[in-house]
C-alpha cells in the first residue's frame, strides 16, 4: 500500500481531481490520464506536479493501484491493462471510503448545495483544526493526523453508499439525474439508504417535508436546521444586504451568537447554519465559527465574480431550477439596483426535457435571459428536445444564441450578467469578453 502508485483514470474530474490532490498531500505517488480538453481542474494539479497522460494502454505499469473515474469503465484501454496485470482496481467512491476512516468524517449530500456547504465547512475547520477536505470542485487537501475529513457526498447512481461517515448533513432533496432515478421517490430512497449509515448524527435542513421523513438508526440523532419554529438551529433576525448576509442562531431555543457571512442569497444563510451547527456540537467557540465565516472567498464555479468594463460577470455552475432561483436570488440581494441578464446553457436532454417549465419559471426571476444549444454528456449525445423549446416556454426572452454571434450581449451597460450551467458555458463568457474588448 505505502510503495504503490496511484493512477487515476479520468484525473480531471472534479471528485477525482481533488482526491489525487490529497493522496498527492498524504505522501503518495499520484499521477492519470484524461482527455485533451483542457478543464478548470487542471491547474491545481499541474501546480502539484502531477503528470497527466493522455488515454494509453502503455501507461499501465505493475506495482500500480487504480483508481476509476465514475465516467469510466471496462472499454477503456488502460482499465483493460490493469485487469491483465491483475492490478488493484477501486471506484472513486471505495477509494474515498477508505481515505475518511481515519478521522471525524463529514460529508455534505444533497440535490443542490453540496460544494458550496462543502467548500464553506472545510474553511471554518481548517481555521481551528487540522482538516482534509476534497470539495466538488476540485480542490482537496491531505494532511496526515487530521481531526476532521470534510468531503462531498454525491448521490448519482448512489455513489454515497460507498460511505460510513460519522456526520452527514443533507441539504434537500429533489429530482435531478432524471437519466438515472426514477422519479423524486427513488432519490428519496437512496438518501434515506445513506441515512442509516451515519455513525454520529445527521443535520437535515427541517423546512422541507421529504427530508423530514428520512430517518436514522433508532440512537443517531437527528438535528433540524432552517428558518422555522421547529428546528434544531435556527436563523433569526436575519438581515440581507449588499455586504452579505447577518442573522442570529438559536440552538433549541438559546442564543449561540450572531452571525455575518460575505455571502448572498438565503441558500446561504442555510448552508452556513448547517455548517454552525455541526461546528458547535464539536465543542468549537462561535467567535472563532464567526471568525472564520467571515474570511470565506466561495469554491470555483459558484458564484465567482469579476468586473469588466461597466459590467459584473458571474459565472455560475446552476444547472437545476431550484440552482438557478437561488443564484439570481443573491445576484438581486447584491446588485439591487442592477438589470439582470442571464446565459444559460441547458446541461443533458434528458434533465432539460423533465424539467421544462421548472426551467422556464427559475430563469424568468432574470430580467432577460439567452439560452446556448444544449450540452450533452458522454452517455447522452442527443435527445427529443432543444434549446429553443425551452426558448418558447420563456417570458423574458429566451432567444438561443452560438458562439459566434454574440452581439445581442454587447447592446447591456452597468448590469449584471450571470453565465450559468455545468458544462461549457465559460467559452461563452471568454468570447463575449474577447467581443466587449474589441468593440
Amino acid at each position: 500500500m505505502e510503495t504503490t502508485v496511484y493512477y487515476f483514470v479520468g484525473i480531471k474530474g472534479t471528485g477525482m481531481s481533488a482526491l489525487a490532490l490529497i493522496l498527492h498531500d498524504l505522501g503518495y505517488e499520484v499521477q492519470g490520464s484524461d482527455i485533451a480538453k483542457t478543464t478548470f481542474t487542471q491547474k491545481g494539479l499541474q501546480q502539484a506536479g502531477i503528470r497527466i497522460n493522455d488515454f494509453n494502454a502503455d501507461n499501465i505499469q505493475e506495482g500500480m493501484t487504480i483508481i476509476l473515474g465514475n465516467a469510466f469503465g471496462e472499454d477503456n484501454p488502460e482499465v483493460q491493462r490493469a485487469q491483465e496485470l491483475n492490478l488493484p482496481i477501486l471506484s472513486y467512491p471505495q477509494m474515498v471510503s477508505q481515505l475518511i476512516e481515519q478521522s471525524t468524517s463529514i460529508g455534505v449530500a444533497g440535490a443542490h448545495g453540496k460544494t458550496s456547504t462543502t467548500g464553506l465547512l472545510a474553511h471554518v475547520l481548517s481555521g481551528i483544526a487540522k482538516t482534509s477536505y476534497l470539495i466538488g470542485d476540485g480542490t482537496g487537501k491531505g494532511i496526515k493526523d487530521s481531526k476532521f475529513f470534510v468531503f462531498e457526498a454525491d448521490e448519482y447512481r448512489r455513489h454515497f453508499l460507498a460511505y460510513h461517515p460519522d456526520y452527514l448533513i443533507m441539504t434537500n432533496i429533489d429530482f435531478d439525474h432524471p437519466d438515472y432515478f426514477r422519479d423524486l421517490d427513488d432519490v428519496l430512497a437512496a438518501f434515506q439508504t445513506e441515512a442509516l449509515q451515519v455513525k454520529k448524527a445527521l443535520f437535515a435542513w427541517g423546512d422541507e417535508p421529504i427530508l423530514r421523513k428520512v430517518h436514522t438508526e433508532s440512537q443517531i440523532p437527528i438535528y433540524y436546521y432552517g428558518l422555522g419554529d421547529s428546528n434544531d438551529f435556527r436563523a433569526v433576525n436575519i438581515e440581507r444586504d449588499t455586504q452579505g448576509s447577518h442573522f442570529d442562531v438559536l440552538y433549541q431555543e438559546q442564543k449561540i451568537g450572531r452571525f455575518s457571512i460575505p455571502l448572498f442569497g438565503e441558500h446561504n444563510v442555510l448552508n452556513s447554519l448547517a455548517v454552525i451547527g455541526i461546528s458547535f456540537l464539536e465543542k468549537i467557540d462561535p467567535q472563532l465559527i464567526q471568525q472564520e465565516l467571515s474570511s470565506f472567498q466561495g469554491v470555483k464555479r459558484r458564484y465567482s465574480e469579476k468586473q469588466v468594463g461597466d459590467m459584473i460577470l458571474i459565472d455560475d455552475y446552476a444547472h437545476h431550477p431550484s440552482e438557478i432561483k437561488a443564484t439570481i436570488d443573491a445576484a438581486r440581494q447584491q446588485y439591487p439596483q442592477k438589470q439582470i441578464i442571464v446565459v444559460f446553457q441547458p446541461h443533458t436532454y434528458s434533465r432539460t426535457k423533465a424539467l421544462l417549465d421548472g426551467f422556464a419559471q427559475s430563469l424568468d426571476l432574470a430580467d432577460t435571459v439567452y439560452l446556448t444549444n444544449i450540452f450533452g454528456s458522454i452517455r447522452e449525445q442527443q435527445g427529443q428536445i432543444s434549446s429553443q423549446d425551452l426558448g418558447n416556454k420563456i417570458k423574458h426572452g429566451g432567444q438561443v444564441i452560438t458562439l459566434d454571434n454574440l452581439q445581442p450581449l454587447l447592446q447591456y451597460h452597468d448590469a449584471v450578467l450571470i453565465f450559468m450551467g455545468a458544462g461549457d458555458i465559460q467559452k461563452y463568457e471568454l468570447a463575449y469578453q474577447k467581443a466587449l474588448a474589441e468593440k
